[in-house]
């Protein structure tokens, strides 16, 4: 039983890293047109319910209310924080810096859970892996780290900054709190409250005022919904849930690539040898991550 749920866990993660690997483009056309926090509160608000209705027909077990409280906290600091000031900071930053900045996860987890107690120390195989997937995602943004002290992209740096904050705090917090249901009933909800939360700010600073939906941010809001939500979180939840969360947030690693592989073959974008090379070094990375996790 507990190997067939990991042999789910690997599959959500390569799941997360395909499809968290496009999102960040969609992020982008759709904060053109629709104000930020809006715009992640109703991408989870609409997400939430929908997973719930699939889960109770399912016959999913309902939460306890001792687990609102772990729900309310992950959900606020995942989608509230994290996911909410990835798409402010996209108002300012191109969607490659935003997913340069989004790789230093891995350090930001493995850093702070080495702090807690009677906690899994560093080992030499996961900081090699973090070095080797920073040396890769290097190569391939280059060109973009000059941007990061770019005075007219200050406001996004630091709004990723605090979103990798955010989804480090929530992602231990998930991961040492149990829940007493499955994972993905907790999602649903996770998504229901940081939704709500996100609607009721977005209504108390006027931002339904300003709501302009054109073909592409409604394409773009959609997909959202669909694989960045209701697929993406619920496979990061799942994963974090069954396998280390060193491991799990390698997909940050991951995404690039995909994004680049995606381009190349979608938009006849280049391919060059130095991409293939990076993510040589990045696999590496990630492979030493996962034995050092073991």
């Amino acid at each position: 039983m507990e190997k067939e749920k990991n042999t789910r866990a690997y599959l959500a993660w390569v799941l997360l890293c395909f499809i968290w690997g496009t999102t960040y483009l969609a992020i982008r056309i759709g904060v053109k047109d629709l104000p930020p926090i809006l715009f992640a509160g109703l991408r989870w608000l609409i997400a939430g319910p929908i997973l719930l209705f699939f889960l109770i027909l399912r016959k999913y077990e309902l939460p306890k209310k001792s687990d609102f409280i772990h729900l309310t906290i992950v959900g606020l600091a995942l989608l509230g924080i994290g996911s909410s000031f990835v798409v402010f900071a996209e108002q300012y930053i191109p969607s490659g810096l935003a997913a340069l900045l989004i790789t230093t996860l891995p350090f930001w987890v493995v850093g702070i859970e080495s702090l807690l107690p009677n906690r899994k120390k560093i080992n030499i195989k996961v900081i090699g892996g973090i070095f080797l997937g920073l040396v890769g995602v290097g190569l391939i943004f280059g060109s973009d780290i000059k941007n990061l002290f770019n005075p007219s992209y200050i406001s996004g740096v630091v709004g990723l900054m605090i979103a990798v904050i955010g989804w480090t705090a929530g992602s231990l917090y998930s991961k040492y709190n149990k829940i007493s249901v499955h994972p993905l009933m907790g999602a649903a909800f996770q998504m229901i409250i940081a939704g709500v939360v996100l609607t009721i700010l977005a209504a108390g600073i006027g931002e339904f005022s300003s709501i302009t939906f054109t073909t592409e941010s409604l394409s773009a809001f959609i997909y959202l919904v669909v694989a960045g939500s209701l697929i993406g979180y619920a496979s990061y939840i799942y994963a974090i849930a069954h396998l280390p969360v060193s491991f799990v947030t390698t997909y940050a690693y991951i995404n690039p690539i995909i994004a680049l592989f995606l381009g190349w073959l979608v938009l006849n974008e280049t391919l060059d040898f130095t991409i293939i090379i990076a993510a040589v070094i990045i696999l590496a990375g990630v492979i030493l991550v996962k034995k050092g996790s073991d």
